[in-house]
């Protein structure tokens, strides 16, 4: 009893370890995005701050979440939901046709 106890307990932190790892996965692939459309003058330089200001919301964040060894589902919401609306916010100011000079 207590070897399935324990097995599902592992099982279970495994899930959210992989959980919060495809996440942070994720946000470097926003942050290449975003390097991307700097470096190619699809984003101005006010619009690179203000998208990598809302990454370092994001990592600062998904840190808090961290801190006390427990990512709950409420957490995992938040952290998904933000960076959805990063994820939009990149693509809706790289097409936006402003372009740097």
């Amino acid at each position: 009893m207590k070897a399935v106890k324990f097995f599902t307990a592992f099982v279970l932190m495994l899930a959210i370890s992989t959980a919060t790892n495809a996440q942070a996965a994720r946000s470097r692939i926003q942050e290449k995005r975003i390097e991307q459309g700097a470096r190619n003058g699809n984003l101005t330089h006010r619009e690179t701050r203000r998208l990598e200001r809302q990454q370092r919301h994001i990592r600062h964040e998904r840190r808090e979440a961290r801190a006390d060894g427990v990512v709950t589902s409420r957490e995992r919401r938040a952290l998904r939901k933000d960076e959805r609306r990063a994820n939009r916010n990149i693509h809706r100011k790289r097409h936006n046709r402003r372009d740097r000079i």
